[in-house]
C-alpha cells in the first residue's frame, strides 16, 4: 500500500516531512448547523477556534450531510457511502450492516493509531453485530480525553482521533445563552420562524452550547501545538446536521442538511481560502484515505476532495451541485405506521429541488398526542423545546405565525422548488409556478440521474418500502429526539 511505501522511504531517510502521513483529528458536533459560526458572518455566536481553522485553512460554504439525522449522517461519514446504500444504516436508532467497512479501520490496518473520546461519536443505535464482525468499534478504542489518547499512544505513528460531543443537542439550560452574555437581538433566525423573544432566547441557549463545543476543539488545538503536532495534522470541524429546531434537523432545507465545515492542514493547503464547491459527508472518508496515502475502496461512492483542498482557487472549481435525502428519523406517523417521511433533494447555486415520496404523511410527524406507536409523542420528528411549543401554541395568532406553523409542521406537496437567489431561506415553493416548468423538469431529471448513479433504491422504485421494515431501536416516548 502507499502508506507502507511512505513509511519505508521515511525510515531510509529518503522522504521529507511533506510525505510523512498526516495525523487526523475529526471534530464532530451534535446538531450544529449552518450558518452558526463567526466565519460565516453570524454575529450572535462566538466561534474563535472554528474561525481560526477557517483562517488558517479552507472554509467550505457548501458542505452537506447525506441525511439530516444523527445515525445515517455518521454512517455516511465512516463508510464513504450515501446513507441510502447502507440498508438499516439509513435510519436513526438503527445499526450498521456488517458488510460495510469503516475507513478508520482501514487507517488502523496500515499503521495509524486510532481512537475516539467517550462522548457521542457513532450513533444512536446498536453496533453489537458490527463490532463482533470487525473486532472493535468503528473508530476503535474510547478515551476520556484527547490528552489521554496522546499519552497512551506515545510513539511516532500517525494517528486518527474522532472528537465527539453531545453539544449542541437538546436539552438546554433555559436562559443559559442570554445569561452568558449572548445578545438575543443578534441571533440568526431563519425566515420560517416568527419574530419572538422566546425563540431568540431558545436560539441563544443553542449558541451557548455551540460556544462550549468550540472551546472543546480549542483545547485540542492547544494540545496539538504543545506537542508539536499541529502542522502535520488535518483538522476537520463540522456538525452532523442542522439545529434541533422546527424545519431544521430532519429536513432537506439548508437549515437541516447544510453544515459548518472548515479544514486545516498546515502548509499542505493554502490558508484563508473560502470555496463554494459542494461536498458531502460521504466524501470525507475517501478524502482522508487519499490524504493518508491509501487506496480508496472501489465500493465507496463518495469522492475525495483532496484536489480542492490543495487547489489555490476560491469559488467553485469542479463540484457545482449535490444530493441528499432522508428516510425514517423516528416512527412519528399515526399508528400502526412505523415508517418515515422519505424525501430526496438536489441543490446547486441557483435552486433547491425536493421530492417528497409520501406527501400524504406529515413531514414532522402527526400532531396528535399519543397517536404514534411510541407514547407521549406529537410532531415527534421535531425535537421538543420552547421554539416548537411557541409555534404550535401561537399558530392562529396572525398570518406570520400561521405561515411559520405551516412551514414547520404542515403537509408538503410531492415536489418543492426554491429560487435561492430570491429566496435563500427556502420558504416560497415555486414548483407549481408555470414560469419555472422547464427548471422543474431539468432538476427532476438531474436528481434522478444522480440517485441512479449513487445506488439509491428509490431511483428505480419510488415506492420502495425497505427502509421502513428495519426495526427502530430507540426507547420510549417524549418529545426529544
Amino acid at each position: 500500500m502507499k502508506l507502507h511505501l511512505l513509511f519505508l522511504l521515511f525510515s531510509f531517510g529518503l522522504a521529507n516531512a511533506q510525505v510523512k502521513p498526516p495525523n487526523i483529528v475529526f471534530c464532530l458536533a451534535d446538531d450544529w448547523g449552518y450558518p452558526h459560526a463567526g466565519a460565516y458572518g453570524d454575529q450572535g455566536v462566538k466561534t474563535p477556534n472554528f474561525d481560526r481553522l477557517a483562517n488558517e485553512g479552507v472554509l467550505f460554504n457548501h458542505a452537506f450531510v447525506s441525511s439530516p439525522s444523527c445515525t445515517p449522517s455518521r454512517n455516511a461519514f465512516i463508510t464513504g457511502k450515501y446513507h441510502w446504500e447502507l440498508g438499516s444504516g439509513a435510519n436513526l436508532w438503527s445499526t450498521l450492516p456488517e458488510k460495510h467497512q469503516s475507513f478508520i479501520h482501514l487507517l488502523a490496518n496500515q499503521g495509524y493509531v486510532t481512537g475516539r473520546n467517550k462522548a457521542k461519536t457513532w450513533g444512536p443505535g446498536n453496533l453489537d453485530n458490527w463490532i463482533a464482525s470487525h473486532g472493535s468499534h468503528p473508530s476503535n478504542k474510547g478515551y476520556n480525553t484527547f490528552e489521554e489518547f496522546l499519552a497512551e499512544k506515545n510513539n511516532d505513528s500517525p494517528f486518527f482521533f474522532w472528537l465527539g460531543t453531545q453539544d449542541p443537542h437538546r436539552d438546554y439550560v433555559k436562559g443559559s445563552g442570554e445569561k452568558s452574555g449572548i445578545d438575543i437581538s443578534k441571533v440568526h433566525l431563519y425566515r420560517h420562524y416568527p419574530e419572538s423573544d422566546i425563540i431568540r432566547k431558545d436560539v441563544a441557549d443553542y449558541y451557548y452550547e455551540v460556544q462550549r463545543w468550540d472551546s472543546l476543539v480549542g483545547s485540542v488545538i492547544k494540545q496539538l501545538e504543545e506537542n508539536n503536532l499541529l502542522e502535520n495534522t488535518i483538522i476537520i470541524m463540522t456538525g452532523d446536521h442542522g439545529m434541533p429546531f422546527p424545519r431544521g434537523k430532519g429536513n432537506l432545507y439548508d437549515s437541516g442538511v447544510r453544515v459548518p465545515f472548515a479544514v486545516r492542514w498546515g502548509d499542505q493547503i493554502k490558508a484563508g481560502r473560502t470555496v463554494d464547491d459542494y461536498v458531502s459527508f460521504a466524501d470525507i472518508a475517501p478524502t482522508l484515505l487519499e490524504a493518508a496515502g491509501l487506496e480508496i475502496p472501489e465500493d465507496m461512492t463518495g469522492k475525495s476532495f483532496v484536489n480542492i483542498l490543495k487547489s489555490e482557487n476560491a469559488g467553485i472549481t469542479e463540484r457545482s451541485d449535490i444530493v441528499f435525502g432522508r428516510e425514517r428519523h423516528v416512527p412519528a406517523q399515526e399508528k400502526p405506521n412505523m415508517g418515515g417521511y422519505p424525501s430526496r433533494g438536489y441543490r446547486n447555486n441557483d435552486f433547491l429541488y425536493i421530492r417528497n415520496y409520501k406527501p400524504d404523511l406529515w413531514p414532522a410527524g402527526t400532531g396528535k398526542s399519543g397517536a404514534t406507536n411510541l407514547p407521549n409523542q406529537w410532531y415527534a420528528d421535531c425535537d421538543g423545546g420552547p421554539t416548537k411549543d411557541y409555534i404550535v401554541a401561537n399558530k392562529d395568532l396572525d398570518q406570520e405565525h400561521q405561515l411559520s406553523y405551516e412551514l414547520c409542521f404542515g403537509k408538503r406537496p410531492a415536489e418543492e422548488l426554491y429560487d435561492l437567489k430570491n429566496d435563500p431561506d427556502q420558504v416560497n415553493n415555486i414548483a407549481y409556478d408555470k414560469a419555472y416548468k422547464k427548471t422543474l423538469e431539468s432538476l427532476r431529471s438531474k436528481l434522478q440521474t444522480k440517485l441512479t448513479a449513487l445506488n439509491d433504491p428509490r431511483a428505480t422504485n419510488p415506492n420502495y418500502e425497505g427502509f421502513d421494515q428495519y426495526p427502530y431501536l430507540g426507547g420510549g416516548g417524549g418529545k426529544k429526539k
